[in-house]
């Protein structure tokens, strides 16, 4: 029987003792820091310029709502996504439930789905006037629904355009796991509920706590969805002090205060990994895990499956058809540019092959050579992420400007702001395969003579090719919805379906904005796609 889980934090800090860090790759990851810390420099600067003033406008009672409405607001989110990620991801690579390969892509499908616009989708069917209540007049009587703003609706939306990112690690970790831990446990007794929280959830730990982590720091950085929904957060506080105010200082402050509640969800998600090893000692078994029937839960689970899939994806779509339809009746002109789409293609694209290329380092440094520079260098890393998209811009812009103008609005530095935004979207699923490839593969391969380089491209990147696609397709997908960054930052003239979307809603055309938003589903749809069909099941013969 494989090792499964053994806590044995003497072990491993013995095995770092022997293993002396890497020069080249010591120099690598620390290079990826510098350019991954710009935003911090930039802020601290900013603070370093604070008064009195600009201190009391920051240490007030409403701050410390802003902390907890934020922070609440990240828990639930995170929570409710867990167990949407993890039911859906166990339905579709561990029972028999009918239609499993359809389910396996229609369930990661919202993720392509900008956060605005979800929340702007959910606000013009299940609104107060909303389309559900204009269907429920005639019949009904219905002349007013429920307000869905505020934080429900701030939490529906993050919810349901989220969740793929537990479902997507998960299900990929759950089609790793070696059948024989679970057949040995049962040889021992063990019933299926037992076995699932003894054996099987402990070895999935670090794919939640990964897609969990994603979870949350999309929502702390989340801009669209909670101003639309009206919900006060850390991200419209600071966007509202820069439009307010010339002084940058308090903002600043605020983004700084956002970094430190990022690095407490950093801690907690460690901690939630545990230290525990993750990858085999043994061989394992080749075969697959046998589906497990479903029985009597069929029925609640196909109904679970299609009400999820009908509020993240099935509403939102037909929601911008009708805009679109109603928008052409109305004589409004097909707002559908091939060059906006090229253009979305070409920096995502970008920004996902060069955020692969830095992860690399991050990761192998965070996976094999764990320790405090390690996690400096890690958490260093997440700082862009659970930034606003704005700050991190503002802080490309003041660089470029004082000490490279050659490439001020120019679309290596909108491909840098991606990078400096998405990274840990590939170097999370690249440390997550690092903690399950077996160090004495590459020991192995070092005493057949390879060099580390060898070992890196013949070994270890094989082996995580999985995980590398899957995060090379997060970040292009969220580099195509980024807005902020890419108005801020993009060359003169230069239009992505993003900014085309942004131009028709803020001037409140939502006709304009249903055929890029269109567009850039269907384009985001295919890598998704693609992802989505890696998670194989098995086909289950009946009779």
């Amino acid at each position: 029987m494989s090792e499964i889980a053994a806590s044995d934090g003497t072990g491993r800090r013995a095995e770092r003792a022997r293993r002396p860090l890497p020069p080249l790759l010591v120099l690598a990851a620390g290079a990826v820091a510098i350019v991954l810390a710009l935003p911090l420099l930039y802020l601290g600067l900013r603070a370093t310029e604070a008064t009195a003033q600009s201190w009391d406008l920051i240490l007030r009672m409403r701050t410390v709502w802003l902390t907890v409405r934020t922070l609440g607001l990240a828990v639930a989110v995170t929570a409710a996504t867990g167990l949407l990620g993890v039911t859906a991801a166990w339905l579709v690579v561990r029972t028999d439930l009918p239609l499993r390969r359809a389910w396996a892509v229609l369930f990661a499908l919202p993720l392509v789905f900008p956060s605005y616009v979800g929340a702007f989708a959910l606000l013009s069917a299940l609104g107060p006037r909303g389309l559900a209540q204009q269907l429920l007049a005639g019949p009904f009587g219905v002349d007013r629904l429920p307000d869905i703003g505020g934080f429900p609706g701030a939490f529906l939306a993050l919810t349901l355009f989220t969740y793929p990112y537990v479902y997507l690690t998960t299900a990929a970790a759950i089609r790793g796991l070696d059948p024989t831990l679970e057949e040995s446990a049962r040889m021992l007794g063990h019933d299926r509920w037992r076995v699932f929280r003894r054996v099987t959830l402990p070895l999935l730990r670090p794919a939640i706590a990964a897609g969990g982590l994603l979870v949350a720091l999309y929502t702390l950085h989340d801009f669209g969805a909670v101003s639309l929904m009206r919900y006060q957060t850390f991200t419209q506080a600071i966007f509202l002090q820069y439009r307010a105010a010339f002084d940058r200082t308090p903002a600043a402050i605020l983004s700084l205060m956002l970094v430190g509640l990022a690095l407490i969800v950093l801690v907690m998600e460690q901690r939630a990994r545990g230290r525990a090893r993750y990858y085999r000692s043994g061989p394992g078994a080749l075969r697959r895990l046998r589906p497990a029937p479903l029985g009597r839960w069929r029925l609640p689970a196909l109904a679970f499956s299609g009400v999820l899939v009908s509020l993240a994806l099935i509403l939102p779509v037909a929601v911008l058809v009708y805009w679109l339809v109603r928008g052409l009746d109305a004589g409004t002109p097909l707002n559908l540019t091939l060059g906006a789409a090229g253009n979305s293609i070409l920096v995502s694209g970008g920004g996902a092959l060069v955020a692969f290329a830095m992860a690399v380092p991050v990761a192998i440094l965070a996976g094999r050579f764990p320790g405090r520079l390690a996690r400096g260098i890690e958490r260093v890393s997440y700082a862009g992420y659970a930034l606003p998209g704005l700050v991190v811009a503002l802080s490309l812009v003041f660089f470029a400007a004082n000490y490279t103008p050659a490439i001020y609005q120019s679309l290596p530095l909108v491909i840098g702001a991606y990078v400096v935004l998405f990274l840990p979207q590939v170097s999370e699923p690249l440390r997550g395969a690092m903690l399950q490839i077996d160090p004495s593969l590459e020991d192995a391969a070092r005493t057949l003579g390879l060099s580390r380089g060898g070992v890196l491209r013949r070994v270890v990147l094989p082996l995580a090719a999985r995980p590398a696609f899957a995060g090379i397709a997060l970040v292009f997908l969220t580099a195509m919805k980024e807005l902020p960054a890419t108005l801020l930052l993009r060359p003169t003239g230069f239009e992505t379906l993003a900014t085309r979307i942004w131009t028709g809603a803020s001037a409140g055309l939502y006709s304009r904005a249903a055929a890029p938003a269109l567009l850039l589903l269907a384009i985001s749809a295919v890598p998704l796609f693609l992802l989505a069909g890696r998670i194989e099941v098995e086909e289950v013969r009946t009779g």
